[in-house]
């Protein structure tokens, strides 16, 4: 399985970039020629397209490569993102308009699936986004070393990206999503969960109040997480309006799944410490209170942070309640610019993101669901691999 993983993500992380030297046409993008910010930012990403065209014509004159293509039909090797591309270098850098700049370029994503194997000269008869004419293109631009395969980094830093443009879509928003859900998760579930534990495990009377509190909770842990989405999209979305696919609702419903394996683990944990313990201490003076938190609490410490990271770890690869509260959308946006808007804007997790990529038509969005699943096997297993380290180091046998 992880080998099958590997094998179909690994493409991913490997993209065809095209190397281009444009030139920023002064009489395309600042027509008055005061380098005003508000009249260069006028010109739509069209506009830039016609630069474009021109600098991959003037590569393939100067390479002396023959094609029957006209400039505009060239330009359909290249990303939909490259003008975009070339449009925020300008706005960025204005005083560069009228230079000739170079730039890599993603190619679209059917010219990178040609060069992966992905996709043949037998499957394009009706495939509107390339044409024969384009390969041979593609192929001459690689002999020439204009046109080449490389590390992705993209795909890790990057946003979604719409059907037009999959080559473009990365990872890097819905980790920060994922990671603004399990930062709600840590600071909600942890201290109330340890709270309820220590709370039922050392003060609680044993009567049959208690007896169903300890029976649902062992119950809440087998129920799917699909239900804690519904539950979620009823009291924090429709009740309390909360905004949809805001993190901060995505581990609030995270919290109350992972709350259950949270005390259950908790509260293990404090049964294995020795009464003995608790007897000596309050031996010597010491309250309940004080016998609990100053000893019984400080033993246990391994099992709980264990029980914690299994649960955080459980919690960051669940979808179906992010499903339910909207954690699907197309997501287009720069990383937050502070904590409350990370936890508040619209935003993907990790799991989502993977889902949503795997149902889309484009064979290069299946490819990064691989490429995203990595990315979360790796955050799974370094989390559980830290979990198990922590119980080996710090773990007493009594």
């Amino acid at each position: 399985l992880v080998f099958n993983i590997v094998t179909r993500g690994a493409g991913a992380y490997q993209q065809t970039f095209v190397a281009l030297e444009v030139e920023l046409l002064a009489g395309k993008l600042d027509k008055k020629g005061n380098r005003d910010l508000d009249d260069i930012k006028k010109v739509s990403t069209f506009g830039y397209t016609p630069l474009l065209s021109n600098a991959l014509e003037a590569k393939v004159i100067e390479l002396g490569i023959e094609t029957d293509l006209k400039a505009k039909k060239m330009v359909g090797i290249l990303s939909k993102s490259a003008a975009a591309q070339v449009r925020d270098y300008v706005l960025n850098n204005p005083n560069k308009i009228g230079e000739t700049i170079g730039f890599e370029f993603l190619a679209s994503s059917r010219v990178d699936g040609y060069l992966k194997g992905r996709v043949n000269r037998d499957s394009i008869g009706n495939d509107k986004n390339i044409s024969p004419a384009q390969l041979d293109l593609v192929d001459a631009l690689k002999a020439e070393g204009s046109l080449a395969k490389r590390f992705n980094m993209s795909f890790i830093t990057g946003s979604d990206a719409s059907d037009a443009r999959p080559e473009a879509a990365g990872m890097g928003t819905s980790m920060i999503g994922s990671f603004f859900i399990m930062l709600v998760v840590l600071v909600l579930a942890l201290p109330i969960g340890v709270a309820a534990s220590i709370y039922l495990e050392e003060f609680a009377p044993k009567n049959w109040i208690t007896d169903i509190i300890e029976v649902n909770i062992s119950n809440l842990a087998a129920v799917p997480s699909i239900v804690f989405g519904i539950l979620g999209l009823a009291v924090f979305i429709n009740y309390m309006h909360l905004p949809n696919s805001a993190p901060l609702v995505g581990g609030l419903v995270l919290t109350l799944m992972t709350l259950p394996t949270i005390i259950i683990s908790t509260r293990a944990s404090l049964k294995a410490v020795p009464p003995s313990i608790r007897d000596a201490a309050l031996g010597v003076g010491a309250s309940k209170m004080q016998s609990v938190f100053h000893h019984v609490l400080p033993l246990a410490a391994p099992g709980i942070l264990t029980g914690t990271i299994i649960g955080l770890a459980q919690a960051l690869g669940e979808t179906a309640p992010l499903l339910l509260i909207g954690m699907v959308g197309f997501i287009a946006s720069n990383p937050p610019d502070s904590i409350a808007t990370g936890l508040l804007s619209p935003n993907s997790a990790m799991p989502a993101q993977i889902y949503e990529w795997a149902k889309r038509a484009d064979p290069a969005f299946y490819e990064r669901a691989w490429g995203g699943i990595i990315i979360l096997l790796v955050f799974l297993v370094t989390m559980n691999t830290i979990a198990v380290i922590l119980r080996r180091r710090f773990e007493r046998r009594w």
